[in-house]
């Protein structure tokens, strides 16, 4: 008896392609939102078909172009489940709050990155080319061959099955989440690891400290760390927020970003 063939099966492959070339389109300012949205555009224009639906569809677009940054392998599972959450909203546009599906984009990125760049980069192509360079020393011309072959498929079947997986799950668990009332718990715990990637991401990604000094024992910098650790990066990114929040164009941020920080360096107020 021949198994019957998956009915998302295309879906999958989509999930695993695009996952491919979410770093095609790759911004500073909002790093991988535009692959993301290619990679989940099919789904989106296959639920808004219908004219009427033309305002959601925008709505729905729009959703998916912010900021958004993981691992292309184990961003299929992310591209998956926010798929078939998209599918959730779509029949019950009642019951169902679509920012729970930024909020889950957003608690899922970091974690799956740390994993996945410390499994791909770290591990896995690491032993492959170390492999493959020792055979290349020997003139071997396994040694290429086996180091991407070696690269490939882990990547390959993390990328397919994650996708698959995710669509899955949601499809299984979110209707139970919201009949149970699970979902609010849910979106609370996703809000509350979201905040926590921002922040370290703040902390680590923003290099911003003050030289001033007064005396040879009163320095800012230290005093400033011992009321709160990173207390400047999280000042500049809070005032980064308030003129986002007055609706600043970016060209203006981007140019008060680079003339204020050069005038304040030359004045020896940051570094």
């Amino acid at each position: 008896m021949a198994k019957e063939k998956d009915p998302n099966a295309k879906k999958y492959w989509q999930f695993f392609w695009r996952s491919w070339a979410i770093q095609d389109s790759w911004n500073y300012e909002r790093a991988m939102n535009m692959g993301f949205l290619y990679g989940i555009a099919p789904t989106l224009d296959r639920i808004y078909q219908d004219p009427k639906d033309e305002e959601l569809k925008k709505a729905a677009y729009q959703r998916h172009m912010l900021y958004y940054n993981c691992t292309p392998q184990t961003n299929s599972f992310v591209l998956g489940l926010a798929a078939s959450m998209e599918e959730q909203y779509y029949e019950d546009q009642e019951g169902f709050d679509p920012e729970a599906i930024s909020s889950v984009k957003t608690s899922l990125m970091g974690p799956l990155s740390g994993i996945g760049d410390s499994f791909f980069q770290g591990t896995v192509r690491v032993l492959a080319f170390g492999l493959g360079i020792n055979l290349a020393q020997q003139g071997s011309i396994l040694g290429p061959i086996l180091a991407m072959v070696i690269s490939f498929v882990p990547s390959f079947l993390v990328t397919y099955y994650g996708g698959k997986f995710g669509y899955n799950m949601g499809n299984k668990y979110l209707t139970k989440l919201y009949e149970g009332g699970l979902m609010d718990r849910v979106m609370y715990v996703c809000s509350i690891i979201g905040l926590m990637v921002i922040g370290s991401m703040v902390a680590s990604m923003i290099g911003i400290t003050t030289p001033l000094k007064f005396g040879e024992t009163f320095v800012l910098q230290d005093v400033l760390d011992n009321i709160l650790p990173q207390m400047l990066p999280l000042a500049l990114t809070m005032f980064m927020y308030w003129l986002l929040q007055k609706k600043v164009g970016n060209g203006i941020m981007l140019l008060i970003c680079i003339v204020g920080g050069l005038i304040l360096s030359a004045l020896g107020i940051f570094v």
